[in-house]
């Protein structure tokens, strides 16, 4: 490796985007956490009084071929601990409503952090167009010269 590939890559991790990132990963990765106990342990037991009983989405699945002679339970985990070949669409069902979830969150953040920074960006350009304390002065003292009668 040579000394200059070194010290891009010493410079690129030093910079703050790298440590940026690894923020926003763990934030994300914990955030995810959160989503997925909402789902979870929120909504799906609404869903499930909504429907009128206790329905259990990750338990929601279609067999498509058991292995012969199959004598266990007909849960989930049980066929497919047999071999069962299952279309497990209730799993499929709760992380789109996590994914869903989550995108709409983020919709949310970027939209507020969007408006933050036009906001920013607008009180910099009122920042940037007023006039320096000297040349608001002189302006001052214009405007009471123009304001006494001339003799």
């Amino acid at each position: 490796m040579s000394k200059g590939f070194i010290n891009e890559f010493k410079e690129f991790a030093i910079k703050g985007n790298m440590i940026d990132l690894a923020v926003g990963v763990i934030i994300g990765a914990a955030f995810g956490k959160i989503i997925d106990s909402l789902v979870k342990d929120v909504i799906m037991p609404m869903i499930n009084f909504i429907l009128g009983g206790s329905v259990d989405f990750a338990n929601k699945f279609i067999v498509l071929s058991e292995p012969e002679g199959y004598t266990g339970a007909r849960t989930y985990e049980a066929m497919s601990n047999a071999g069962a070949n299952l279309l497990a669409y209730g799993n499929f069902v709760t992380i789109l409503i996590n994914f869903i979830l989550l995108a709409l969150v983020i919709f949310c953040l970027v939209k507020a952090v969007a408006k933050a920074r036009a906001t920013f960006e607008k009180e910099k350009e009122a920042e940037a167009a007023a006039d320096p304390a000297d040349v608001a002065l002189l302006k001052e003292i214009r405007d009471l010269l123009r304001q006494k009668p001339t003799v």
